[in-house]
């Protein structure tokens, strides 16, 4: 049975036991954090877990090994993550290109202790004793301002325009439909407190997937909208974004911005791509006539920008698994293009650097077999044993492209991401 307290018995906000309790879960070398901010969301955000583990015997590493690690009886929730690399697992593909991060393609663990909370009370599931007045006893230090130099472009932007060029050419050439083109910028020897930097974040950009990872020495700071799949047995979900426009200075700006953004042509084109896409993955696992999508064109605001989501669902066929589903959707179509495997080929001959966690998943399965993955974007990604620290950000091209315009869309995404480091990008 649970371990559970009232805040009012605790004398701490919420928000006051979510500091101390992260930072106290950060000192493990597993440690998953999932937080919808308490924001709507279609279909529901993230569910708040804190779960953490000193040691992940017997973890899987790869998805032959995933299914079987989790049909092993708990009741324990399991809680990792899928780089984008996994996509070299699923089909007959590599990756070359220059990483300066080195995640595990997959990793997952079952927590030795997790916490649950809602605005009234806190829940301590798994190993209970102790844990609470470790928690009421961790210091919260004053962390200075981050010193973090300009991030270098890993593609400089005469690159990056050649690049869009590029594949507008393959575009007409017939290759692809759409291609998603990131770049990354980064920096090495940075010295930065992970968990600050996290509450920083969720604090400028407040989002409903959001998440802090530890692996080892490697960190994952995330501020998502977006959700990869969900499992509600018998339905899956999955909420591809394709679209984005800035937030307005004023209400009548902003209302022109969501205007603008719902009757944009090309994004709206770019969307349909995706959820046709996103159809056609749910399909190879799904009950036949089951596929639907019963938003399509949904216009939600977010901090910075406003962003268009579909929702897509079906219902799985009787006999699957996790594993099933990933080998049949994963990655998800919104980072990749379409049709998928050219894309990523392509992917891989444009970008400069592996994506690593970005554009791959953080989740949480669950004993009844229900589960939640996000989409890893607008997330910083830090090795603190290195210093290397970096981000990716990207946008969706098509022949009507424009290189300049597709540039700053990735710079818009990227500002949240910024103001919390409190600097800027190096010319490049």
């Amino acid at each position: 049975m649970p371990q559970i307290i009232s805040f009012a018995e605790l004398k701490l906000t919420p928000e006051e036991f979510r500091q101390r309790a992260l930072r106290w879960a950060a000192d493990f070398v597993h440690c998953a954090y999932f937080e919808s901010n308490d924001l709507a969301y279609p279909q529901g955000a993230f569910a708040r877990l804190l779960a953490v583990a000193p040691a992940a015997h017997d973890a899987p590493a790869s998805l032959a090994e995933f299914q079987a690690w989790l049909e092993q009886v708990t009741e324990a929730p399991r809680v990792g993550f899928l780089t984008y690399d996994l996509k070299n697992e699923i089909e007959a593909l590599n990756s070359a290109n220059f990483s300066g991060l080195d995640w595990p393609q997959l990793h997952f663990f079952q927590p030795r202790t997790w916490l649950q909370w809602n605005t009234d009370a806190v829940e301590l599931h798994g190993e209970t004793t102790g844990i609470l007045a470790a928690i009421l006893a961790t210091p919260l230090p004053a962390s200075p301002p981050p010193v973090v130099p300009p991030l270098r472009p890993r593609l400089p932007k005469a690159e990056y325009l050649r690049a869009v060029e590029a594949v507008r050419t393959d575009i007409l050439n017939g290759e692809v439909y759409e291609l998603n083109l990131c770049q990354e910028f980064y920096n090495e020897g940075v010295s930065l407190d992970p968990v600050d930097i996290f509450q920083r974040l969720n604090e400028v950009s407040p989002a409903p997937f959001a998440g802090f990872l530890r692996w080892q020495e490697h960190f994952l700071l995330c501020a998502s909208p977006e959700r990869f799949l969900a499992h509600r047995p018998p339905l899956l979900i999955s909420q591809p974004i394709k679209g984005t426009s800035r937030r307005g200075r004023t209400p009548a700006e902003d209302e022109a911005q969501r205007q603008f953004l719902l009757h944009d042509e090309k994004e709206r084109a770019e969307n349909l791509m995706i959820v046709d896409l996103v159809r056609n993955d749910l399909a190879r696992v799904a009950r036949t006539g089951s596929v639907s999508v019963p938003e399509l064109f949904g216009i939600y605001p977010f901090r910075h920008v406003w962003q268009m989501i579909s929702t897509v669902q079906a219902e799985l066929r009787p006999g699957l698994n996790l594993v099933d589903v990933l080998r049949a959707t994963f990655p998800m179509g919104s980072m990749t293009g379409a049709p998928k495997i050219r894309a990523m080929q392509l992917i891989e001959h444009y970008e400069s650097t592996r994506r690593g966690l970005y554009s791959g998943s953080i989740g949480c399965v669950w004993p009844d077999g229900s589960f939640d993955f996000n989409v890893v974007i607008r997330s910083l990604q830090y090795r603190r044993d290195t210093g290397y620290l970096s981000f990716q950000v990207g946008s969706a091209i098509t022949y009507d492209s424009d290189p300049e315009r597709e540039y700053e869309e990735c710079l818009l995404k990227a500002k949240g991401m910024l103001t919390v480091l409190e600097t800027g990008i190096a010319e490049g």
